[in-house]
């Protein structure tokens, strides 16, 4: 194991060496953190970042775009390799972040796994890839839990700059910022997307669009307006019956031919826009049970009425479609 300091720019660094920055403290409100300037190359070795898709549970990183680090770095070999912004940092376990020198110096062990990258991936695996080198901007939280971590990550993607809404809401969980609507919304997603008797199984995008997919922004449009229709208030509740009501109207647009159409965000929010109107009909047939059978028992008429068009080529407009569906409901019912 070696000690490199800031001024042996040149030294080669392995892994398992302790490097030492000049550094200041910061205070922001509640925040302290670090701020400093470090080599790209070394940067990029002892930094990581989880997407969602490797890892649900604690990662909430986007998914890199190599075209993107592409272009980082081939900036940076022509010459023009100026990117001022700071990369911000969360010092990991690995690191053992030490303040030394009266407070002037950060200590760290260099590894592969050091630091999460909480802003600036591109640009630091742009670096990577670069063949230049530079002296990057960088600052260093030290302690943060997992929410934390993602909490800062949140606040600096909505007020510097925007990231998908999809990952936004995937990560509130993680984040405890919630309010009880998305933590229900949440539960439902997941159950949408998890449950094997769900028609919804495979056609769900948690984190970010996807063609021929549900995004959570699409979903929570759709499902919120309808949670007013339940007295519970709970998943293990509400879910069966939104699952019925969905598998019976998927039923529906495969006897048309339009199955694919489930997934088209304007058909899904017509969907749940028309099932207060459809559950009131089983109710009063069928009572609260809400099977499947109950559910395509109401909506045959929609299917027999709405020509199969109007949901393979929607128009823009949920309400305009829901109209034609409640209208077909309507004139197809007879009491008695």
């Amino acid at each position: 194991m070696a000690i490199v300091d800031s001024g042996h720019e040149d030294a080669a660094v392995e892994y398992g060496d302790q490097l030492r920055y000049s550094t200041s403290l910061v205070t922001q409100g509640n925040h302290r953190f670090f701020t400093l300037t470090m080599p790209s190359d070394v940067l990029a070795g002892c930094c990581f970042a989880t997407s969602r898709e490797e890892d649900p549970l604690v990662g909430f990183q986007r998914v890199l775009d190599e075209r993107r680090a592409q272009e980082i770095a081939d900036y940076m070999d022509l010459g023009f390799g100026t990117i001022p912004s700071s990369i911000v940092l969360s010092a990991q376990p690995e690191a053992n972040l030490q303040v030394i020198g009266r407070g002037k110096t950060l200590e760290f062990s260099f590894q592969k796994y050091s630091f999460l990258i909480i802003d600036g991936q591109h640009r630091v695996f742009g670096f990577a890839k670069a063949n230049s080198k530079l002296r990057v901007p960088v600052v260093i939280y030290n302690g943060l839990t997992k929410q934390q971590e993602s909490k800062l990550f949140i606040d600096i993607n909505t007020k510097q700059r925007p990231v998908p809404n999809e990952l936004l809401l995937d990560i509130k969980k993680l984040a405890d910022a919630e309010n009880n609507d998305e933590a229900l919304l949440r539960e439902l997603f997941d159950a949408f997307g998890e449950d094997s008797d769900s028609p919804l199984i495979g056609l769900t995008s948690p984190s970010s669009k996807a063609k021929g997919k549900i995004t959570r922004v699409t979903f929570n449009a759709a499902v919120k307006p309808v949670l007013s229709s339940f007295a519970a208030s709970s998943s293990s509740t509400i879910y069966p019956a939104l699952r019925n009501y969905l598998k019976a109207f998927y039923r529906g647009l495969s006897v048309i031919d339009a199955r694919e159409s489930i997934v088209n965000p304007t058909v899904f929010r017509a969907i749940f826009e028309i099932f207060p109107d459809v559950a009131q009909r089983v109710v009063d047939r069928a009572g609260i049970s809400f099977l499947e059978s109950d559910f395509a028992n109401i909506l045959t008429g929609i299917f027999d009425r709405v020509k199969p068009a109007r949901f393979k080529s929607p128009p823009r407009s949920p309400k305009d479609l829901a109209g034609d569906m409640l209208k077909a409901l309507k004139s197809g019912f007879i009491i008695g």
